[in-house]
């Protein structure tokens, strides 16, 4: 029980000062099924889960019980495991033995994937806490509007945030910032905010990206973006991080061609990429494929559906 409460009094007191975090995990969990598990177990919906807990822990312990013997028995299990292992060529020798007596030990059990139903009709969404700013998300999925994937992405993903983003959403709109995200992997991008006073404006404003993008981008600019895409791809890692990024690349399947491919159009990137880029954003301004997330003010989103003239948010309350 008071591993449940601490569990989520983390949660909420993290709502405010993570809030841009919460918007964009929640908004992504409608695009992808990874997502989805992601928020399941750090979002919104983790926190509704919590809160489910407690009552549960207190009212009806034994089936509390009965699932965590039932987690353990997944995970313990020598053919669901994956041993992350990172050390010189010397130490493996002295250390794989250990590894395979620990390995030895575990249950050899059965492995039953699990197929979840995570899909669910897009919709707009409006979560209320008490606060006088707001965290803005908008996003959605390039490649059902037509986006081929390319590596120049990284690139204009860099330019969006340290120009335009910066100025439209934090200079001018007064947010302590303004966010983009994109995966080539899902085609998932989204926009989001960092205590916001505005909601309707930063959505306007995530809508004329593409605009922005279709104006010639100086050669100065188009240097400092690609050199920053490069930089955050192949900075530097102290061994225990190599080790993680190498068990995630075989994770999602992620080869040194790919990786390469990758690097050698984020050095090619050209106005042309950013343009063609800013093409299939547009899509997202209309598209019906397109969602928002908000967290904040309930006065706000109240205010934002009056000047929608319908309920354009869906609102929630959260705290």
């Amino acid at each position: 029980r008071q591993m449940v409460l601490r569990a989520k009094a983390g949660v909420e007191s993290g709502l405010v000062p993570s809030g841009h975090y919460v918007v964009n995990r929640r908004l992504r969990s409608y695009f992808t099924e990874s997502s989805w598990v992601s928020e399941q177990m750090n979002g919104i919906e983790y926190l509704f889960f919590l809160r489910r807990l407690v009552e549960q822990v207190e009212a009806d312990w034994p089936s509390v019980l009965a699932k965590l013997e039932t987690v353990r028995a997944i995970l313990i299990s020598r053919q669901n495991m994956l041993a992350n292992v990172t050390l010189d060529s010397e130490n493996w020798q002295l250390f794989q033995p250990q590894l395979a007596n620990l390995l030895s030990q575990m249950p050899d059990l059965p492995v039953t994937v699990q197929t979840w139903a995570w899909q669910r009709p897009l919709q707009n969404e409006g979560l209320t806490i008490p606060a006088q700013v707001n965290y803005v998300g908008k996003g959605g999925n390039l490649y059902e509007l037509g986006y081929q994937e390319h590596g120049s992405v990284a690139a204009i993903v860099n330019y969006l945030r340290t120009t335009y983003l910066w100025e439209k959403v934090r200079v001018q709109g007064g947010a302590y910032g303004g966010m983009i995200s994109f995966s080539n992997y899902t085609g998932v991008l989204t926009y989001f905010s960092y205590r916001d006073p505005n909601l309707l404006q930063t959505i306007d404003v995530y809508d004329k990206v593409a605009q922005f993008l279709r104006q010639d981008v100086s050669e100065d600019d188009l240097t400092k973006s690609i050199i920053g895409a490069i930089s955050a791809l192949d900075g530097y890692q102290l061994p225990d991080a190599k080790g993680y990024t190498a068990m995630n690349r075989i994770l999602i399947n992620s080869s040194e061609a790919y990786r390469q491919q990758k690097r050698d159009e984020i050095l090619g990137a050209t106005s042309a990429d950013f343009a063609r880029f800013g093409d299939a954003v547009a899509g997202l301004a209309e598209s019906e494929k397109a969602i928002v997330t908000v967290l904040g003010s309930a006065e706000a989103m109240k205010k934002a559906n009056e000047q929608k003239q319908r309920d354009w948010l869906a609102i929630t309350k959260v705290l």
